[in-house]
């Protein structure tokens, strides 16, 4: 028997602009119980230094998108989401490595912060070299829920925290951010 389902495919992604939040805020709001307000996303579009990306679908529509701000010598991504009727089909890998490749500097350092429930965001981030190095208790305001630090750094790439000021592996416990 075969699927009448198409197969899914990889989608396109594009820096993101203004005329793209409408469909950034439906998503926003369907995907996140405290959702970023429109004020936010404008505040990170108008960053001249940051990365702002949309995945769209073979139609043009939004399917995920990915916030990224520059600050000093560090890369903090602030926002990787996809639509929830689109989620685990490859929208966030797309916008994570379409981000990796966009910084062109010699050693670039990226860092974020996830839910420590997200097991999925977390194995994505792990696939791209990051590790985690650190906890901020009772980051989510919703819930109280801790956010799990990952960096993703020289000495990451190599398997190691070496280059991560402060870093503990939050599974040892023996420090905490």
């Amino acid at each position: 028997m075969t699927s009448s389902l198409p197969a899914p495919t990889t989608p396109s992604v594009r820096r993101l602009t203004y005329a793209d939040l409408p469909q950034v805020i439906a998503i926003e709001r369907r995907s996140y119980p405290t959702p970023w307000s429109l004020a936010m996303f404008v505040l990170e579009l108008s960053k001249p230094s940051g990365i702002c990306l949309a995945a769209t679908d073979g139609e043009g529509a939004i399917t995920g998108y990915l916030i990224c701000s520059r600050y000093d010598t560090v890369w903090h991504i602030m926002n990787v989401t996809a639509s929830p009727d689109v989620r685990r089909q490859g929208v966030a890998t797309s916008l994570l490595t379409d981000l990796l490749a966009r910084v062109e500097e010699p050693e670039p350092r990226f860092t974020l912060e996830v839910r420590v429930s997200n097991a999925g965001a977390i194995a994505l981030y792990e696939r791209h070299a990051f590790r985690a190095a650190g906890l901020r208790r009772r980051y989510y305001q919703d819930n109280g829920e801790d956010a799990l630090i990952m960096w993703r750094t020289p000495a990451t790439l190599r398997g190691s925290l070496d280059d991560i000021p402060n870093a503990v592996d939050p599974r040892n416990k023996t420090r905490l951010l």
